[in-house]
């Protein structure tokens, strides 16, 4: 682009020679430049946001809309410059107006970049988002495009400095130790922030899932945030822990691989009782029930032969392991009312004294 203006302004000095007004020529050089940009904004308004019309994302419309401008007001403040010089106006102060115009350019696309970089993020955060149950897509987006943002007004600083010639390896050195005592001060907030990205790429819950944490508590993601996870426990009480922490312990997922969930429950009876009449019972209980999956299916095993009475385990399998405890209830009273009604002896604890005369 710049190569063009300054082989255009070669030839155009040709035509002073020839006799034309070097403000007539200057004049041309910014017509030249205006219609220059405007055929750019053409091509961007007729042709570009047409194709991207026809996609099914928006996020190309966005992109080209920042870009239009950008490309524009870049080639305009070039060809201006160089009407500048070449009518000689900017005699002794043409370097300091030539770092002005690159300042301009340079503000003008890293502000295009930025909002580019931050469309982009928001549409591939809002795919992930359709994706995944993720409460944390709505916080990590925003992080991101706050971290992408500030890479590239650094990166646009760091360009400024060069166009004025300003040295920027002391304020590199002194961005160093700064971000390095910033850095220990915040460990541990950094510490949890990184724990809740190992959290969302591994995936090891998601919000709605029921867990049990290293230390015994159950209960239920409620969000997955940066710093920490929110789980509500079955006393209606909310655990905030450290994403840190959380994701150097152990965690059973109840959830996962399937939502199934097995749940055991002990019947004891006395001894002489029929053991295949009680199976059987217990069993059609277990297969009467609802919300109790076929597949596996319910199965009843005899497991001990104890102090006082024999020992049944009956065992179901659940597909909503937040229903665990409900319908672990529900079966131990259906089958108190089973034993009932089938007159099996229930027994207790006994215990027999001899005493010697």
């Amino acid at each position: 682009m710049i190569s063009y203006f300054e082989e255009l302004q070669q030839t155009l000095e040709l035509y002073v020679g020839a006799g034309l007004s070097p403000y007539l020529i200057a004049t041309l050089i910014i017509s030249s430049s205006f219609l220059l940009a405007e055929i750019v904004n053409l091509v961007f308004s007729k042709i570009l946001v047409k194709l991207a019309v026809r996609t099914k994302t928006e996020t190309d419309d966005h992109i080209i809309k920042l870009l239009e401008p950008a490309i524009f007001y870049s080639v305009f403040l070039l060809g201006f410059y160089q009407s500048l010089l070449f009518i000689k106006f900017l005699d002794g102060y043409a370097i300091y107006f030539s770092d002005l115009i690159k300042s301009l350019t340079v503000l003008i696309w890293a502000s295009a970049i930025s909002k580019i970089i931050q469309i982009i993020i928001g549409f591939l955060g809002s795919r992930v988002a359709a994706k995944s149950k993720y409460s944390l897509d709505t916080e990590m987006v925003p992080l991101f495009k706050n971290i992408s943002s500030l890479i590239v007004w650094f990166v646009g600083a760091a360009i400024l400095l060069k166009v004025w010639n300003l040295n920027i390896t002391p304020l590199l050195a002194s961005a160093g130790i700064v971000g390095l005592a910033v850095a220990f001060a915040a460990q541990d907030t950094i510490a949890h922030l990184f724990g809740g990205i190992s959290i969302y790429f591994d995936k090891p819950f998601r919000a709605g899932d029921r867990i049990q944490l290293d230390s015994g508590e159950i209960g239920d993601v409620l969000e997955i945030g940066i710093r920490s996870t929110k789980i509500k426990t079955f006393d209606e009480t909310v655990i905030i822990i450290p994403n840190s922490i959380i994701a150097s312990s152990k965690i059973v997922n109840y959830n996962k691989p399937k939502s199934k969930i097995k749940v055991k429950i002990d019947v004891s009876l006395a001894y002489g009782t029929d053991v295949k009449k009680a199976k059987k019972a217990i069993l059609d209980v277990l297969q009467n029930a609802e919300d109790v999956e076929t597949d596996p299916a319910p199965s009843v095993y005899l497991t001990d032969m104890g102090d006082f009475a024999l020992r049944f385990l009956a065992i179901v399998w659940v597909a909503n392991p937040k229903k665990q405890f409900e319908i672990r209830t529900s079966l131990t009273e259906k089958l108190y009312t089973m034993i009932l009604k089938e007159k099996f002896v229930i027994p207790y604890p006994t215990q027999e004294i001899r005493v010697k005369k």
